[in-house]
């Protein structure tokens, strides 16, 4: 596919990493668009800030760790993630210790971000 012909995608993330499956889920997507030569953002919005969070530890909850899996994006040509940064402020995040590179945005900003994209899937 040529880059005239290929698509953009933004994922949009608004739950936490652990409360159901709708993290894991976007991540699967995420993974998916790329493995067919979509380009792939995500964007950070709400609850799902948390995911952000460094050293976590699921695995009391028989899960595995999302910050690993969120690690890895890069590998899949993943590099723009973005973070409401409402979101990350109210849960007092360090955005420079999360498992990935970030970018935080004010409300006008993230509302720009997705116009800009030809498909959005929230999650």
């Amino acid at each position: 596919m040529t880059a005239a012909t290929k698509k953009t995608v933004l994922l949009v993330l608004r739950h936490s990493p652990y409360g159901s499956g709708l993290a894991k889920a976007a991540l699967d997507a995420a993974l998916a668009s790329a493995a067919f030569d979509q380009s792939v953002d995500l964007l950070f919005m709400g609850d799902a800030v948390l995911q952000l969070q460094p050293d976590q530890d699921s695995h009391p909850l028989g899960m595995k760790t999302i910050g690993r899996q969120l690690a890895s994006l890069p590998l899949y040509d993943i590099n723009h993630v973005y973070v409401d940064a409402q979101a990350a402020a109210r849960y007092n995040m360090d955005l420079s210790k999360a498992p990935l590179q970030t970018r935080p945005l004010g409300g006008h900003d993230m509302h720009q971000l997705m116009v800009g994209y030809d498909h959005l899937l929230g999650f």
